[in-house]
């Protein structure tokens, strides 16, 4: 399915002011740089001299001078040597810096994507900030490097090939340079449409890499549903459209490279026709004199069309530049102010309250309205009601993962956005529908709620989850790899090993969002035991619809249209007989008989027991 989430649009110019905020990203770098700039300056030197030896050579060899002949052929070693080295010396540091500022890029990309608010990734597809990650940074570090020693070497031949033509016959060098200016404006006519070709490429570039991923991720589903060819329809048209920006970014490099050619060797066709008369009309113009400045003006298209091709890939680079320090550049919708209270904070959080709680994704759109509600330490709230009803979003501002956009949320007293976020945030312990486990050991996942968890302690938030049992079981125990995502693992073992990894964390706020929703009955009551031991002393939220998971709840909260309608514990709202009864009744029903067959009742008791 084609992606509806954000793209970003760029305006059509160069920025140069952007370019100046990239390059200062690398500049733990700029001595690497420069000392490729001088490089580059130098080989182009090397460049111009070696030609003019060219012309002493032929020179010494014209007029039958051994000596002379020798001292050319010693100084023309010599430069090639030395350019050889110059060569050696520039690629290493080029690669070096191309390696050196992806690294950078990419880290400094990474941690930002961190600490980005939940409501950036409702808005950026994963395949968007993968082709941020790789293809862009990729492209802006080549340009840092390799972009940079070219145009330098570029601008130095042709300052230093003219001064030398110039210097060698002022008169022919005028006519030879008469082609610059058609060459000046042949490359801005080319440069401002490849630039627009490279951004649109760039942009469908996103929406593949979205696709891809999407793709990859839904595959299950996709040959469930038999909606192969439907889906290879919809991303053929999006590479259809990714390859018409890309036929015609080709197309334009394909006119532009031998149309500079072409104007380059009518600068050269000028030289060989009136150095060649100067020659023969004993103008004191040498025959090697000649050679050299053919050389230099054959020479001349080189830089020439480099620089131009590096300025195009330049500007074709923008597209990246602009992605990437957008990315950058990006705010986090919640973020601590400045104001923040950095001494005296709570040891433990003994009360939640919210007070008149409103809250939108989209402003225009609230979904939750005018919510109050206290919970106190020990206590635990179970959320229920219609899909889309809010009951997530509650958990999710208690989180402060969004804020509210009317009333506020206190921590012992004191409103949640005064408190450090990274205090809050700490002190959470969430175990979700679709747990998501990492690439690596069982240890590992666990350890991932505190990293400096000891083997023992490792194994005992286990076996307070209920999962010892099954990993021991396992090739490699807690040494066994999950997977991609724990692939190599059953839904219920993955919620266990989530469980296990929030009470490693030891959590002063505890989070189950439909966390036994997709398990079995078995590991349902597996989790529910846990979870009751875990839970003493803390505060807890319980979004779930089986019945074993909401009843031992201190507050159940029904909630609908964003509104609590109905608040008590479970005895208390089956008598009130309202929205509660009705969804006990409803949907608990098959749930209700689950339990009574194994207690043992007798299948002639089920009638009576829907009645």
């Amino acid at each position: 399915m084609a992606t509806e989430l954000e793209d970003d649009t760029f305006s059509g110019k160069m920025d140069w002011a952007l370019w100046r905020r990239i390059f200062a990203i690398a500049k733990p770098h700029w001595g690497k740089i420069y000392s490729v700039m001088v490089m580059g300056a130098l080989i182009a030197g090397l460049d111009v001299a070696i030609i003019y030896c060219n012309g002493l050579i032929v020179d010494a060899a014209k007029a039958g001078a051994p000596d002379a002949a020798r001292r050319a052929f010693t100084l023309y070693g010599a430069l090639v040597v030395t350019f050889v080295l110059f060569i050696w010396g520039f690629i290493r540091v080029t690669g070096r810096i191309t390696c050196d500022v992806s690294y950078d890029l990419r880290v400094a990309a990474f941690k930002h994507l961190q600490d980005l608010s939940f409501s950036f990734y409702d808005k950026k597809a994963v395949g968007w900030l993968m082709a941020r990650l790789t293809g862009d940074v990729s492209t802006l570090s080549r340009v840092m490097s390799w972009a940079i020693l070219d145009i330098v070497w570029g601008l130095s031949c042709i300052v230093l090939v003219s001064g030398a033509m110039l210097w060698s016959n002022w008169k022919l060098a005028l006519l030879v340079m008469s082609i610059v200016p058609p060459l000046v404006l042949t490359a801005m006519w080319f440069q401002k449409r490849m630039l627009a070709s490279s951004r649109a490429l760039r942009k469908v570039n996103s929406q593949v890499t979205a696709s891809y991923n999407e793709g990859l991720q839904g595959v299950r589903t996709t040959r469930s549903m038999n909606r192969e060819e439907r889906n290879l329809a919809e991303f053929s048209n999006l590479t259809g459209e990714m390859y018409g920006h890309a036929m015609r970014n080709t197309l334009l490099a394909a006119v532009f490279v031998p149309l500079l050619a072409g104007i380059c060797f009518g600068g050269v066709a000028i030289a060989l026709y009136r150095g060649g008369y100067d020659v023969s009309a004993g103008t004191g113009f040498t025959l090697g004199q000649l050679v050299a400045f053919i050389q230099w003006a054959t020479f001349l298209q080189f830089p020439v069309m480099q620089l131009a091709q590096q300025i195009t890939a330049v500007q074709s680079a923008q597209a990246s530049a602009e992605r990437v320090q957008s990315l950058l550049d990006t705010k986090p919708d919640i973020q601590d102010a400045a104001d923040v209270r950095t001494t005296g904070l709570p040891e433990s959080i003994s009360e939640i309250r919210f007070e008149n709680v409103s809250f939108g994704y989209d402003p225009a759109r609230p979904v939750l309205h005018d919510f109050s509600l206290t919970i106190k330490s020990g206590q635990s709230v179970a959320l229920v009601g219609p899909t889309g009803g809010g009951k997530s979003t509650i958990v999710s501002l208690a989180c402060r993962f969004y804020q509210p956009t009317a009333g506020r949320i206190l921590f012992n007293g004191t409103d949640y956005t005064q408190l450090p976020l990274g205090w809050l945030q700490s002190r959470l312990g969430m175990v979700l529908q679709q747990p998501h486990l990492f690439s690596g050991t069982i240890r590992e996942n666990i350890r991932y709620g505190r990293l400096a968890a000891t083997d023992a302690e490792t194994e005992h938030a286990a076996k307070l989850a209920g999962a010892h049992e099954f990993i021991s079981a396992l090739a490699g125990a807690y040494d066994a790899k999950v997977g991609e995502g724990g692939n190599r693992l059953s839904t219920g073992q993955k919620q266990l090993i989530a469980l296990a990894r929030a009470i490693i964390a030891d959590p002063q706020i505890f989070v189950m969002d439909e966390a036994t929703s997709s398990v079995d009955t078995q590991t349902e009551r597996a989790i529910q035991t846990a979870v009751d031991r875990v839970l003493r002393g803390r505060i807890a939220f319980v979004i779930a619809h089986r019945l074993s998971t909401i009843k031992r709840a201190d507050i159940i909260l029904v909630i609908s249209g964003g509104k609590v309608v109905e608040q008590g514990n479970h005895h208390d709202l089956l008598a009130l007989r309202g929205k509660y009864f009705e969804l006990y009744t409803n949907q608990f029903t098959h749930e209700h008989e689950d339990e009574l067959l194994h207690f043992g009742e007798i299948a002639a008791d089920l009638p009576a027991a829907r009645a």
